[in-house]
Order: C-alpha cells, then sequence, then structure tokens
C-alpha cells in the first residue's frame, strides 16, 4: 500500500479521461489558512459526540444526517504538507492535503461543532466546523491517513480526560520498517490536544507498522487492526498505561496474527492490516490484506470464522440491516475480478457468500482494478420496507449502486477465484466518476461519492430515479461527512472542504 499511495501522487493533476460536470454556480471561496481559534473546555456545559469514528459507529454505516443540493464552497482550510518516507531506496517524497481514509470525526459542544482531522502535514487538528478556524494541532511523526475514534470515558474524573481520540499515522519520517520502535498509534485528548499515551507497533511479518485503520471500543475495551496485521485488544485509559520502552503504552489485552504463513509468501509480506473492525452480534469482523475476512469471537476471545478469498482486501466489513457483511475486493493475487462480496457470517464459511458483483479490471496507477475503499449503504436512512442500496467506486472509474437485498434470478458469475460461481445483485444505478479509493456515503434522499476527479452529488427518490446535481472538480481520496446540510471532505489539492448552500443573492 505505501508504493500504491506513492505512485498515486504521480497521477494527481492528470486529465483521466472521464467527463466532468461542473455547477452553473459556486460561492467564493473561503480561505481559511493560518487562523487559529481560542478555546477553553471550562466553558463546555454538555458535549455530544456525533460521529465518533471511521464511518459513524460499530457497524460502519452511519455517515451524518441531511445533505445540502449544491456544492457551494462555505469555506476552505489548507491543511498544509508534509514529508513520507516511501523506502529507503525511494526516498521521501511530499504529500498535500489528506488522503484515504481520512474521514473527519464530529462532535457537538453546546451549541458548536467541531472537526477532527488528520492531515499530511503531521498534524492531527482540531477545527470550529462553522468558521475553518484550528482550534489546536497534535504533531505526530509521519502523515496522518487513516481516521481516529473517540472514545468517552465515563470514569474520568474530569471534562478533558473524558473524550479521547485514538489515532493513528505513517511510521515516522525517521524510522523504516526494521527500526527498534514505532509508536504509530497514539491517544490524545479531544479537548486540548495533549498526548496521554503512545502504542508501540511491533515488527511482524508484515511490510508496515503504520496504522490506517479506527479503533472499536465496546465496554471500555479497544479493538484494532494495526498495520502489522496485529488484531490487538487493549485498555485504552491512560490510567491504567504503563511505562515500557521509556513510554506510557496502554495495557495491552490480547494481539493475533491475521494472516497465516502461507499468505506471507504468496503475498510477498503484503499482509497489511488498513480496515476498521465492525460489530456484529457476538463477533467482530475484520478483513486484511492477508486475504482473510475474520471473525473474533467476544465470548471465546478467538479467531473463530475465517473467510478466505485471497486477495489484497483494504476496505472495512459494513454491516447491513439484514446482519451481514459487505466486504470490497481488490483485483490483486487472484485470477478473477475484484468488486464486492455479501457474506453472511452466521453461516459457515464455505456457505457464507450471498452474492458477488464484479467490476471491470482497470490498471490505474499501481492498482490492477476492483475495490478499494468501503461500501455505503442507506440501511440506516430508510425504512425496512424501503430498498437497501449498497454504493461503491471501482478503480474502473465507474460509482455502482446495487440493491444489496435482491438477487438477480438465474443469473451466476465466476468469483475471485475465477472458479466457483456466484449470485449477483440488482444493478440499480451506474455512474462514471473517475477512479476512486474513497467510500460514497448516503443520506435518505442523497448520494455523495468522491473519486480522483472531484466531488459528485447525487439525489434519489423513492422509485430509485439518480439525478446529478453537482460536481466539484478537484482529486480526493478521503472518505465525507454530511451534517446539516453541509458536507465536510479533505483534498489532495490540500484543503479541507466545507460544502453546502450560499445564498446567490447579493
Amino acid at each position: 500500500m505505501l508504493i500504491k499511495i506513492y505512485l498515486v501522487l504521480l497521477s494527481i493533476g492528470f486529465n483521466l479521461g472521464n467527463p466532468i460536470f461542473f455547477s452553473t454556480y459556486h460561492s467564493l471561496n473561503i480561505d481559511t489558512s493560518c487562523q487559529i481559534d481560542s478555546f477553553s473546555s471550562d466553558t463546555v456545559s454538555h458535549v455530544k459526540v456525533l460521529i465518533p469514528t471511521f464511518l459513524g459507529n460499530e457497524q460502519r454505516n452511519y455517515y451524518g444526517n441531511e445533505a445540502p443540493s449544491r456544492l457551494d464552497v462555505i469555506w476552505k482550510l489548507y491543511l498544509g504538507e508534509g514529508e513520507t518516507v516511501i523506502s529507503r531506496k525511494t526516498g521521501a517524497k511530499k504529500w498535500k492535503g489528506a488522503g484515504w481514509t481520512g474521514q473527519p470525526l464530529l462532535v457537538r459542544e453546546d451549541s458548536l461543532l467541531y472537526l477532527i482531522q488528520g492531515a499530511y502535514d503531521h498534524n492531527l487538528k482540531k477545527i470550529n466546523a462553522a468558521s475553518g478556524k484550528i482550534v489546536w494541532e497534535y504533531k505526530f511523526d509521519d502523515v496522518v491517513k487513516g481516521t481516529g475514534t473517540i472514545w468517552v470515558n465515563k470514569k474520568a474524573d474530569n471534562l478533558r480526560d473524558k473524550y479521547i481520540i485514538l489515532q493513528g499515522s505513517r511510521l515516522g519520517v525517521e524510522n523504516y520498517l526494521d527500526s527498534k520502535h514505532i509508536p504509530s498509534y497514539r491517544a490524545i485528548s479531544y479537548f486540548n490536544g495533549e498526548e496521554l499515551w503512545r502504542l508501540d507497533s511491533k515488527w511482524m511479518d508484515s511490510y508496515s507498522r503504520d496504522v490506517d485503520g479506527s479503533a472499536l471500543i465496546i465496554n471500555d475495551t479497544a479493538y484494532i487492526g494495526l498495520e502489522n496485521s496485529l488484531f490487538t485488544v487493549f485498555d485504552p485509559d491512560y490510567r491504567n498505561a504503563r511505562w515500557t520502552d521509556s513510554m506510557l503504552q496502554p495495557k495491552i489485552i490480547q494481539e493475533r496474527k491475521l494472516y497465516l504463513k502461507k499468505d506471507v509468501l504468496d503475498h510477498k509480506y503484503n499482509v497489511v492490516t488498513e480496515s476498521s473492525p465492525s460489530l456484529l452480534n457476538d463477533h467482530i469482523y475484520i478483513a486484511s490484506g492477508s486475504g482473510h475476512v475474520w471473525g473474533y469471537n467476544l465470548k471465546t476471545k478467538e479467531l473463530d470464522w475465517d473467510y478466505y478469498i485471497g486477495s489484497d482486501l483494504d476496505g472495512s466489513a459494513i454491516v447491513t440491516g439484514d446482519s451481514c457483511i459487505l466486504v470490497s475486493v481488490e483485483k490483486q493475487y487472484i485470477k478473477g475480478k475484484g468488486g464486492v462480496l455479501k457474506l453472511n457470517p452466521l453461516n459457515k464459511p464455505e456457505d457464507a457468500a450471498v452474492w458477488f458483483f464484479t467490476v471491470e479490471n482497470n490498471d490505474f496507477v499501481s492498482w490492477e482494478g476492483g475495490v478499494i475503499g468501503s461500501v455505503g449503504i442507506n440501511d440506516r436512512y430508510v425504512s425496512k420496507e424501503s430498498v437497501g442500496l449498497a454504493a461503491f467506486s471501482g478503480i474502473d472509474g465507474y460509482l455502482y449502486v446495487v440493491d444489496h437485498e435482491s438477487l438477480i434470478k438465474d443469473s451466476l458469475i465466476l468469483g475471485p477465484d475465477s472458479l466457483t460461481t456466484f449470485s449477483t445483485p440488482k444493478l440499480v444505478y451506474k455512474h462514471q466518476i473517475g477512479p476512486s479509493i474513497s467510500t460514497p456515503i448516503f443520506t435518505k434522499n442523497r448520494l455523495i461519492a468522491a473519486s480522483y476527479n472531484g466531488v459528485f452529488l447525487f439525489s434519489y427518490d423513492q422509485d430509485l430515479n439518480f439525478k446529478l446535481l453537482d460536481v466539484w472538480e478537484s482529486s480526493f481520496e478521503a472518505t465525507p461527512i454530511v451534517y446539516n446540510r453541509v458536507i465536510y471532505v479533505a483534498s489532495r489539492d490540500g484543503y479541507l472542504y466545507c460544502f453546502g448552500e450560499m445564498n446567490k443573492n447579493p
């Protein structure tokens, strides 16, 4: 994935040959670069964490509430740029803005909204969501790619210690894979940006020691897949942390490898885990670059479910309303095409497949095709009687929307191994947006999809008629959020954008 991200940089700014549609009106950009807000937690009486983790909740299927009808720029904040080392041979490169997964978190303090956004200038930032001004910054040792998780510590003694951000970064510009210590995962106070502890990512068989995934927290216990491919269970409370190797580190409860010895050889050490774990019933499900979708049993504390696909898996396992999971499949290490799999984990792995939807093979930068980002669904936004929609963006340049609860009768397609046959779901809508690794997001009547060509805003109705409302052209890898008819999303052009509906009248 390190090589992939580097090569993506080479593609930015090039016309990919896909049609771009522009709105007839956009507001004047309000550039909030270098503006700092003052803040004191002493004046806050009520806090509500609205979007606390990647894709919103423990099932990875919530993105905010209402979306706008246009993509006028309310404000934009320059996030900066920073160096990151690709390898000893390649050396360092500079990246701007923010990228995959890069979704902001959202918190309401009394009547004010705040964002938590990681950036490629090495800083995690707290930002006033109304003005785009920075409240505080915490500096990591490298670029921040992944989305954090905000843990609400109900046992905290004060407000400052009650809201804690768990956030990862790349391994550090002074570090290499074989460095002795790489503390690429940190706990940071939400209110003042102070570090509370740091977790040393061990050197394993994986060729990465970064942290892109977002932790899942259940009853004050945290679960995460680090990029060294250790499924790590830990206590996030800094009061229980221990001094180890001159660092205050969280108490580790359990570690389990998310790969087999054979996977290391087959994938040439690319057994990186970049996805975020999801909760369904008494299991946690997590996809790994080793080619497996694993199920961790919360009762036995063991990995007891293993669905093997074989490809590099980057997206998170998305929990649907009918208690299944949707898994993105990249076109790498497999003979068949990439796409999206729907699995029923209540069944044994050999009987778990519900359907498979393929996308076309297409080389883009270093990707061979398939779906890199996670799947977005509308299950949280519609009634049980409505059609359950799943949206995903392919490296082939298309946005796909399928009815994830309906199969095409008497239709079978070849699976990732190019041998096994699968049922396939009904395609509802398809639109060319350009190659993408971002996750499309739904509301009850809107769909937002970001790609290397721009942000695309669609409306849809109960009859599943989709209409393109607006497009903002830039290069995006990150996943957006929506709230109160506003969209927040970071770009590779260096900026965090706040899109909404500006008054056109003078």
